[in-house]
């Protein structure tokens, strides 16, 4: 409470004493209300104004990640941060080297792309725009003259925090376009040359390559979402939906929460990525979405026959052609602190730039013979926020469908929507896809696709030697090259659809989509253990029969349940094979696969009985206080690691995709030896076999440790909370639940009920400000959304502050 009224005298002091004027009407300027959590509402009565009014917030919460984020896609990191370091924080685009992040973004968020973004946008949506990076520059401002409360912003004198322009947000707009495409390969595309070397002759068992491209986005498994919309089916009325995206903790694509008003024409909350000013998740009066991370590909991969005189010259039906060139440089400094600059040649084919795949497998490197471009759907797609703009004032499902179908547009999401008064369910995986049909793979392979088909087969690699290989231009489409609409996956109906980050295939049990391209992510195939729990959860609900207001109730609690669904699967199995007898010995090449730091030769004897008993005990849930979830997840992990054709006794069956595979055959020796592992691993950590959860995952936020429940997607948790180097601290690092919603709409209009895991500060879970958020999702705390003016004005928390009109 002292902190949230020293936040109040603060911005009253703005509101009334910086401006040394009375506060204006929010007709003649910006009116910026903060409600309980700090959630900002922005209203004003025109585009500009109101995008003056979203840069502002959002340079209050996270001023150092947006200033840092800005000198990324202007590639200048390697000036400010050393060429060979890398980003702190994890993103969409990985964490490259900073040099070679620099020269992508200098090469591919050119003036060309920022022209585009001027042609493709409508003016109000131009206007937004440039109204951010004024918002931003007053806020800076105003902290820089020691007008705020941003004392404690560390990068506030730094020489990389700067003023902005509309550039730097059309460029940050254009590092989420291509997230799924040519920000897959940021290196690859940076380091590209060519070579007269011959390839040397090598394997493909490329790991890193096929783990990469095992997630759709980004580099961290389980990076993606759930989602739920019920209809009239499940409610006797109105529909309901969920949202959840499995997010970043921090960095520069985390999302933000906000509510934009201009009167009359917008009226939309939500959340959206850091440095977008409009909502990309969220609801208004009439219609809610939100979007799950879909498993179609969003590139190809062209294999090029070059000339072998000249290795930038690449063979085209009778002929050949050239590469076009383009030079590129960045500026760096030297060891002595010496200003030098480094240029590096960047050359397009047709089809894309070339990228150089070398380091991974020298077949797909730029050798004599042979080299790949790459190919973006999303590079040219321009209608993404134009999309996003029209979406936000959709006034209808209908209308919300017209929009998704006739722009064909998002980027690399599926979708699920509701609308006020209709009892119709919206999933929709429509936006831009390459068109690449299967027949057309199959007869423009070649040798390497064959190969690279190892490492990743849902990637179209075509013969890049024949016009007639290129993506298909169909005149339907919304661009050339991409799939239309029509034939995309989709689907109406009223009882459910689902996703969690599943391919199409399966957004409903009781209606499969089927015979689509391999390439939107593949058809009667096995789903995550996440995906099965959701749909049995979401088949449960469906047959409880409850009103819309008990349905929402009931599926905020269900949600945030962390069920470990492995271990409802597979524990007592696994328990039956392994706790046999009570100690195991494990041999010394056991124990070095096991990660054991001390190795006991010949043989070691564990004890397993306290494990087993603790296993047995757990209630197969991760919240704080539950015990044997640490020793059931290092368990699992092993086991997990087993070929799937050796793990399960019964294989999958597309015929009952929810309750296969099943009935794990490990073996009594593997699962006891696993155990075992397991069991010596939490002795060499020193932590007790039964160690609550909340004792190793964490949260420090606001001065205080704060349990965090749910786990890794891996273990088939639905409510993810997950580290990428698998520590024990939650934090900025960390991806997990994070801008979570449950919308209906009422007799009295939308009701929506919410939750930003991470807060909204960007020190919220690195222990400082901002914690109130944090703490109310650690307690499994929904907080009822004021959308409505009346409910705002009694906000127990309300703070406000107006910026003038300049």
């Amino acid at each position: 409470m002292m902190a949230a009224a020293g936040r109040a005298l603060v911005l009253l002091a703005l509101a009334t004493t910086a401006h040394a004027e009375t506060a204006p009407s929010a007709a003649t300027g910006v009116e910026i209300r903060r409600t309980t959590d700090g959630i900002p509402h922005v209203r004003a009565d025109n585009w500009r104004a109101l995008g003056v009014g979203t840069g502002y917030v959002q340079a209050q919460d996270a001023l150092c990640t947006l200033a840092e984020a800005f000198v990324t896609y202007e590639g200048r990191r390697a000036w400010f941060f050393g060429a060979d370091l890398r980003p702190a924080r994890n993103a969409t685009f990985g964490r490259p080297k900073n040099i070679d992040l620099d020269f992508f973004f200098r090469a591919q968020a050119d003036d060309a792309v920022l022209a585009q973004y001027r042609e493709h946008n409508p003016p109000a949506f131009r206007e937004l725009v440039e109204g951010y990076a004024d918002g931003y520059n007053r806020y800076l401002a105003d902290a820089r003259q020691d007008r705020l409360d941003a004392a404690d912003r560390a990068c506030l004198k730094q020489a990389w925090v700067r003023d902005i322009d509309a550039n730097d947000v059309y460029r940050r707009l254009y590092a989420a376009q291509i997230a799924a495409g040519y920000a897959r390969f940021v290196t690859e595309i940076a380091i590209a040359k060519p070579s007269r070397a011959v390839a040397a002759a090598a394997a493909v068992n490329d790991g890193a390559l096929r783990h990469r491209l095992a997630q759709s986005i980004g580099d961290q498994p389980g990076l993606g979402s759930n989602m739920f919309a019920f209809g009239r089916e499940a409610t006797g009325g109105e529909a309901v939906l969920f949202g959840n995206p499995h997010w970043f903790w921090g960095g520069p694509d985390r999302f933000y929460q906000m509510h934009l008003t201009i009167p009359g024409q917008l009226d939309v909350a939500g959340a959206t990525f850091l440095g977008i000013p409009l909502v990309m998740i969220g609801f208004n009066e009439h219609v809610a979405w939100s979007h799950t991370v879909s498993a179609a590909r969003r590139f190809g991969l062209f294999d090029l026959k070059l000339d072998p005189a000249d290795p930038t010259r690449y063979q085209l039906d009778e002929g050949s052609e050239a590469m076009t060139s383009r030079e590129v440089s960045v500026d760096v400094r030297d060891s002595a602190g010496k200003a030098q600059r480094l240029t590096r040649t960047f050359y397009r084919t047709r089809y894309g730039p070339v990228l150089d795949l070398g380091a991974h497998n020298p077949a797909f490197g730029w050798g004599a013979a042979h080299a790949f471009a790459v190919r973006d759907v999303n590079a040219d797609n321009f209608r993404i926020f134009p999309n996003y703009f029209q979406w936000n004032q959709a006034r209808s499902l209908d209308e919300f469908i017209a929009i998704q179908r006739r722009e064909a547009a998002l980027p690399w999401v599926n979708t699920v929507a509701i609308g006020r008064g209709d009892g119709r369910v919206w999933y929709g995986d429509v936006g831009a896809v390459p068109n690449a049909p299967d027949a057309l793979r199959k007869s423009c392979a070649t040798p390497l696709a064959a190969g690279f088909a190892q490492v990743d087969d849902w990637t179209p690699v075509l013969d890049g030697s024949r016009r007639a290989c290129d993506w298909q231009v169909d005149p339907a489409a919304a661009q050339p090259g991409a799939i239309a609409a029509s034939s995309l996956p989709w689907l109406l109906r009223e009882d459910y659809v689902a996703n969690m980050n599943d391919s199409y295939w399966l957004s409903n049990a009781r209606q499969p989509l089927t015979g689509y391209p391999k390439l939107l992510g593949g058809e009667s195939e096995a789903l995550m253990l996440r995906g099965r729990l959701g749909h049995h959860m979401a088949l449960d609900l469906l047959q409880a029969k409850l009103p819309a207001d008990a349905l929402s109730q009931r599926l905020m609690h269900d949600v945030l349940t962390p069920r470990s669904y492995s271990a409802e699967l597979f524990k007592d199995e696994v328990l039956d094979q392994a706790c046999a007898l009570p100690q195991v010995r494990l041999d010394a090449a056991a124990q070095k696969a096991a990660g054991l730091q001390k190795i006991v030769r010949p043989a070691r004897k564990v004890d397993i009985a306290k494990a087993c008993a603790t296993l047995r005990r757990w209630g197969n849930k991760a919240d704080g206080d539950d015990r044997g979830v640490l020793l059931w997840e290092a368990l699992w992990a092993r086991l997990d690691s087993i070929p799937e054709a050796q793990r399960y006794g019964t294989p999958f069956s597309a015929d009952a995709p929810l309750d296969t595979p099943l009935h794990l055959r490990a073996g009594k020796s593997i699962a006891a030896r696993a155990l075992a592992a397991s069991v010596a691993e939490f002795a060499s950590r020193g932590w007790p076999l039964d160690a609550a959860l909340g004792t190793q995952r964490y949260v420090n936020s606001g001065g205080r440790r704060l349990p965090v429940f749910g786990g890794c997607a891996s273990a088939g948790y639905f409510a993810v909370a997950c580290n990428e180097d698998e520590g024990s601290l939650m934090g900025p690092d960390s991806h997990a639940n994070s801008y979570m919603q449950v919308v209906r709409f009422g007799a009295s209009g939308v009701q929506a009920h919410t939750m930003l895991a991470h807060g909204l500060d960007e020190a919220a879970v690195a222990g400082g400000r901002g914690a109130a958020p944090v703490e109310r999702y650690a307690r499994k705390e929904w907080l009822r959304f004021p959308f409505r003016e009346e409910e705002i004005a009694r906000d127990p928390e309300l703070t406000r502050i107006v910026l003038p009109a300049r």
